[in-house]
């Protein structure tokens, strides 16, 4: 067997179609299946399954799928790790994030790599969820991932950078914004905006309710922060929303106030990655740098 045969059989059990993975290669449907059937001789065992929407891996190829998985990225890291010896200070640093994390919490950590290291560039991909950033990150040969921290997840290392403290966002004239703190109860009877259904945020946000024996109701949801932040602007409801770096903060002018939930469990955020001890220099050192950064802080 070789690498590409175990590179292709990975990730057509990862799409669950031939098809599929043969579009991504520009290859033909045929030879991708001959990878898998080198890999069927080479072990013995019929590792694929048909069913009607496509493929899945047998309980055989079950096995060999998360050997190989973990091996490739382990394999994809040592790479990496021999070009940027080789490079020194050049290469790359690959980061998986929202799509506003790099507005609300790096953008001085940007400004201040690129000045200190001018020839390393920053790749940035925008994945819909932490979900998402877990799967770019296992997938391909991103170094790290911006992600709200909560279950584990098989062969990825979670660190947490910062806890962001729940606030509710009202309209500047509505009677809750004169308010220092708001309790749970005052929540009852409001139009509340739900954050990104199946999200890791609106999965924490239900479990900081619960803790405190609360069930409040949503009528409407949004894909994201900044779109919750917006419609409680309009008047069209109230945001329940981490208090992210460079939000509008209690007590200051404009059309939405911030009044903090402090009842509430706060949100973790920070780094996945594959292996820590595996990162590139250039990598930790940006990572690092995100972390330090006083401007990643969130309003008090």
């Amino acid at each position: 067997m070789t690498l590409d045969d175990l590179r292709v059989f990975v990730a057509v059990c990862r799409a669950g179609s031939l098809s599929a993975v043969a579009r991504d290669l520009a290859c033909t449907q045929s030879a991708v299946s001959q990878h898998v059937r080198r890999l069927e001789r080479e072990t013995g065992f019929a590792l694929l399954e048909r069913h009607a929407r496509g493929v899945v891996p047998t309980e055989a190829g079950r096995v060999l799928q998360s050997a190989a998985a973990e091996g490739i990225a382990g394999l994809d890291l040592a790479l990496r790790q021999l070009r940027d010896l080789a490079d020194g200070e050049t290469g790359s640093v690959r980061i998986a994030t929202g799509a506003t994390t790099v507005r609300h919490f790096m953008a001085e950590a940007v400004v201040a790599f690129r000045r200190q290291h001018p020839n390393v560039s920053l790749e940035f991909r925008t994945e819909n969820s932490s979900r998402g950033c877990f799967a770019a990150l296992a997938d391909s040969d991103l170094d790290l991932a911006w992600i709200t921290v909560g279950a584990p997840v098989r062969g990825i290392e979670q660190r947490v950078v910062m806890e962001l403290p729940w606030v509710l966002a009202v309209r500047a004239g509505d009677p809750l914004a004169r308010r220092a703190y708001a309790e749970v109860d005052d929540l009852r009877d409001l139009r509340l905006i739900r954050l990104p259904p199946n999200s890791t945020s609106a999965a924490q946000l239900d479990t900081a309710f619960a803790e405190v024996g609360a069930r409040p109701a949503f009528d409407t949801s949004v894909a994201d922060w900044d779109t919750a932040l917006l419609l409680a602007e309009l008047g069209l409801g109230y945001a329940i929303v981490p208090a992210v770096p460079d939000l509008p903060v209690p007590g200051t002018e404009g059309p939405v106030r911030l009044v903090p939930l402090p009842a509430l469990r706060p949100l973790a955020v920070g780094w996945a990655v594959r292996r820590w001890d595996a990162l590139s220099p250039i990598a930790r050192v940006f990572a690092d740098m995100v972390a330090e950064n006083p401007g990643c802080r969130p309003p008090r």
